[in-house]
């Protein structure tokens, strides 16, 4: 071990100090402009901010808008189908128009078998056509009267069927897609 001289040991201090020292200044000059960067920063956060919330702002009403629209298109095309939800049907029913008016108009020539087959011949065409779109008669002479589908008009006493069973069918019933359209009115037998 070697004694150090005081003198030494003074200038090795002053040599590990300066490094310090040197760090001490670096720091009291940047804190100016820390100060200053920090205070510019705030503006430029609050600038940011303003931008992030005009494109926000922008982006909501591009939003409500298309909603919008998507709400009116929506209700057009409700309306439209509404409008036009038979348009197939209607197209369809011309053909028993167009039977009818030739029937009418060949009436004064035509003897009555002639109108008939016409007539039997427009029915059938009139028939196909409903049977096309989902509707069905109900003809349910014969068979047990159901609250569902027929509505008992009259009940007559008979010796030839079971009570409660459809003796006569006044007037059809119809259904669409099996949801019914018109009951049919019918008479029951009585027990």
């Amino acid at each position: 071990m070697s004694a150090e001289r005081p003198d030494e040991a003074i200038e090795e201090a002053t040599t590990e100090a300066e490094p310090q020292l040197e760090i001490e200044e670096a720091t009291a000059e940047a804190e100016p402009q820390l100060e200053e960067a920090e205070a510019a920063n705030p503006a430029s956060e609050l600038a940011e901010a303003q931008a992030k919330a005009n494109e926000n702002w922008e982006r909501y009403l591009r939003a409500a808008a298309e909603t919008d629209n998507v709400r009116k298109r929506a209700s057009r095309d409700v309306e439209n189908a509404h409008k036009f939800a038979i348009e197939r049907f209607g197209k369809e029913l011309l053909a028993v128009t167009d039977g009818l008016e030739m029937a009418l108009a060949a009436s004064d020539n035509a003897s009555i078998e002639s109108l008939l087959e016409g007539s039997r011949a427009t029915l059938k065409l009139l028939g196909t056509t409903m049977e096309r779109f989902g509707i069905s008669a109900i003809d349910p002479e014969g068979e047990p009267f159901n609250p569902e589908l027929h509505e008992a008009i009259s009940m007559q006493p008979s010796e030839t069927v079971e009570p409660g069973t459809v003796v006569n069918v006044v007037q059809k019933g119809y259904v669409l897609n099996g949801r019914l359209l018109r009951p049919a009115m019918v008479v029951v037998a009585e027990g």
